[in-house]
């Protein structure tokens, strides 16, 4: 009975511990905190374990020049302020963010991720990331596109190579034309 006592005694302990360490403002809540103990491990594994089961295994169109290019253009409104163009530093955006947003037109970026893990990221976001879903506002065609581009970002043609290399455009304030 006594070491029943002592475990609920216990559990009661740590979790009053973790209350208040959230209750009284301890926890790292800016995004220029580090992580919370044990905060990136257990997002990984919840999100690996998450997109295993739902993430589709195939395209449902064709990585032809039209989807490409379309996902290109996608791609420059929409994910290039936080993500990053070929040949760009950071953007203003991005080093304010975290975890900060992956430049994925810097090493591998995603080329190597199957196409159906970041169309599941696209669609549906990450919480707590900053990486918005995009299900809302996007048809399925287009996560498909902007996620196709991305897997073809080292192969795609030229064309395409220097709509992604070119700056973006600078948003001014709301209201405002680019």
């Amino acid at each position: 009975m006594r070491v029943l006592l002592g475990m609920v005694l216990g559990i009661a302990v740590v979790v009053a511990g973790v209350f208040l360490y959230f209750k009284l403002g301890f926890a790292p809540v800016a995004t220029a905190a580090p992580p919370m103990p044990f905060e990136t491990p257990l997002a990984e594994m919840a999100l690996r374990a998450r997109v295993t089961r739902e993430a589709p295994s195939q395209a449902p169109i064709p990585p032809g020049e039209t989807n490409l290019a379309a996902g290109a253009r996608i791609y420059r409104e929409s994910c290039a302020v936080c993500h990053g163009l070929r040949g760009e530093s950071e953007t203003a955006i991005a080093r304010g963010m975290f975890p900060k947003p992956p430049q994925l037109f810097q090493g591998k970026g995603v080329t190597d991720d199957p196409v159906g893990l970041t169309y599941w990221k696209v669609k549906n976001g990450i919480r707590l990331t900053g990486m918005p879903g995009f299900s809302q506002s996007m048809t399925d065609q287009q996560l498909w596109q902007v996620s196709l581009m991305l897997a073809q970002r080292d192969k795609l043609p030229e064309s395409m190579q220097k709509l992604l290399s070119e700056p973006a455009p600078v948003a001014g304030p709301p209201g405002t034309p680019r």
